[in-house]
């Protein structure tokens, strides 16, 4: 489950493109308070999806042969299977090409707070989230390991906008314009990082999850 949880939730953070959009965020009038609303709506609904999770299986992982437990592998091998079309659907269309700041993400620096909240909401890769939930369905709660684990991946799928909202709080100067070189780093190559993302965490997610129904069936 650790593992996991730690590939899982770095795939969240370093997508791109709430990436993107956040530090157009904090470069906004009022961005550190949009950028902090970003951060608390993006940490609710992680937390939200893992702890309706946990409230299903009662804070315990279901026994091995369960139907609980073949339900949540076969949520993961869907997910993975998912996120490997998706990778491989992006890269036929063109992902090694460059591009630059979407039309809609120019136009952030104009949003309220509420708007970074829906953005947050919008923005989430609701899949690989959902894959952390199946994930967490195998935590008990009454273990200090597991608890420390899905504490983990909450704080690592929020690291990086965690990070460059603290960076823009206590140098906001030198923040401004480190930002904006990741931003427009990131930008040009937004469509690679996600077909890697998605391929690499797809591929580990079906293939595990393949694995493990095989060894259940034997």
């Amino acid at each position: 489950m650790v593992l996991d949880l730690v590939l899982i939730g770095t795939a969240i953070t370093l997508g791109p493109l709430h990436n993107s959009a956040f530090i157009l965020l904090l470069s906004a009038p009022r961005g550190l308070l949009k950028g902090l609303v970003f951060i608390l709506t993006w940490l609710a609904e992680l937390v939200l999806v893992v702890a309706v999770v946990t409230l299903l299986t009662g804070g315990e992982p279901p026994a091995r042969h369960s139907s609980p437990s073949v339900a949540g592998l076969v949520v993961k091998l869907v997910l993975g299977l998912a996120l490997v079309v998706y990778g491989r659907h992006k890269r036929r269309r063109g992902a090694t090409r460059s591009r630059g700041t979407p039309k809609w993400m120019a136009r952030l620096d104009r949003v309220s707070a509420w708007t970074a909240a829906g953005l947050a909401v919008l923005l989430q890769p609701w899949a690989m989230v959902a894959a952390g939930g199946a994930t967490a369905m195998n935590a008990d709660l009454s273990s200090a390991a597991s608890f420390l684990a899905l504490m983990g991946f909450f704080l690592l799928a929020t690291a990086s906008v965690l990070a460059m909202e603290l960076y823009a709080t206590f140098a906001p100067d030198r923040a401004h314009e480190r930002l904006e070189w990741l931003r427009t780093a990131i930008d040009t190559h937004q469509d690679q990082a996600i077909v890697v993302l998605s391929l690499l965490l797809g591929l580990w997610l079906a293939g595990k999850s393949t694995y493990e129904l095989v060894t259940l069936a034997a």
